[in-house]
């Protein structure tokens, strides 16, 4: 406890790393940063907010990636924004496609550190992962990217990049709203602890909730918390999209080894803060996601645990075969045993859907994050003489 604490309380103020000199990024900004920066820049006052509405439907609609593109903007106002300003993208190093159509992007961003996001193609929607951070301060023992070291948080306009790369991607600009949208859902569920970078999520999923830009629905987004209880209130009050708690366990001596932020906020003060949520009802209900580890958290014991802890909480339980990853400590749960628990859980009156592994094959599946180059560093690491 006393040395995991330290490091869980330097989380919730660690600074992101400042971009280098050079023009401002545009991507990121809310629409009151992007009129202070054009006005600061030379543009009249009186002019600021119709030049605001213009650029964002540039970068968040049409997906421009510089300023010629911006056709009804004057040629001399494009050249001055050029010279000031910037939009840019993370780099995508790596672009991997499962053979179930998953698609994992690996991203480098400013400074020269990667991350992490996944596209998920289904029948009735695309589903977009990304991250917060670049690793992960956690631990979580049975998550791939736990095993990597906390870098920094992600800006806002890297968190929202990582959308407008894979729209990139996917060719899904300027579409008319009654087209099918490729990336119909968002997940905070990639490489970090959404509420340790709650400002920059917060401005990131504004932006994309936009409506004259990516303009996705609050109820579209789903924010997914280890249980930084401080801050969950937070999530429906002043992002307003959905939450997810990554729980997978039901008393805290197993959530303490699975999940070690618990050691600080326990299970219970978790469950008062879900009872507390600004936004809950039964047509916002929370998603409780639940690894399931074979011998660990899976008995029926435990499912009739889980459906006593979050009584009269509207919710629904993923039960998340667990995805297996180079030395991992942790076995998937035999498929009896998941249908035995979900149906001990549907019968208390809670959903209990179990999710299908997507993108095993190219580690891409839910906890299996971890950057390339961290993989390689680890790598070359191991392989040297005493390591």
């Amino acid at each position: 406890m006393t040395a995991i604490v330290p490091i869980l309380r330097d989380a919730l103020t660690l600074p992101r790393k400042p971009r280098a000199e050079g023009p401002r990024d545009l991507v990121g900004l809310t629409r009151e940063e992007m009129r202070d920066a054009l006005v600061a820049a030379g543009t009249p006052e009186n002019l600021a907010r119709m030049r605001v509405g213009q650029i964002w439907q540039w970068i968040y609609h049409k997906g421009a990636r510089d300023f010629d593109a911006m056709s009804n903007l004057s040629r001399d106002y494009r050249a001055q924004l050029a010279g000031t300003f910037a939009i840019s993208r993370p780099e995508v190093v790596a672009r991997e496609v499962s053979a179930d159509g998953t698609r994992k992007y690996l991203l480098r961003i400013d400074g020269g550190s990667e991350v992490e996001a996944v596209y998920i193609p289904e029948t009735d929607r695309g589903t977009l992962c990304i991250s917060s951070q670049v690793g992960c301060t956690l631990t979580c023992s049975f998550c791939h990217t736990g095993t990597q070291r906390l870098v920094r948080n992600l800006t806002a306009g890297e968190i929202v990049g990582q959308i407008l790369a894979a729209r990139d991607d996917l060719a899904e600009w300027g579409k008319a709203p009654t087209d099918k949208r490729l990336i119909s859902n968002i997940v905070l569920m990639g490489m970090g602890e959404p509420l340790y970078n709650f400002e920059a999520v917060r401005d990131a999923m504004r932006i994309t909730m936009d409506n004259e830009g990516l303009s996705l629905s609050r109820r579209r987004i789903t924010l997914s918390t280890s249980g930084v209880v401080p801050e969950i209130a937070r999530v429906g009050s002043e992002i307003g999209c959905l939450l997810a708690i990554s729980f997978h366990a039901t008393t805290d001596a197993v959530r303490d080894q699975l999940v070690p932020i618990n050691r600080k906020w326990n299970i219970t003060a978790l469950l008062d803060a879900c009872r507390a949520y600004p936004r809950l009802s039964n047509s916002e209900r929370i998603t409780f996601e639940y690894v399931m580890l074979k011998g660990i958290n899976d008995s029926d014991a435990d499912a009739r645990r889980l459906v006593k802890l979050i009584a009269g909480i509207p919710a629904k339980i993923n039960l998340i075969p667990f995805n297996p990853w180079p030395g991992a400590p942790y076995e998937r749960s035999d498929p009896e045993r998941i249908e035995a628990f979900a149906t001990i859980v549907n019968r208390a009156g809670y959903a209990s859907p179990v999710r299908t592994p997507r993108g095993e094959d190219i580690m891409a599946a839910c906890g299996q994050l971890k950057s390339a180059s961290e993989r390689a560093r680890r790598a070359r690491a191991e392989a040297r003489p005493g390591a």
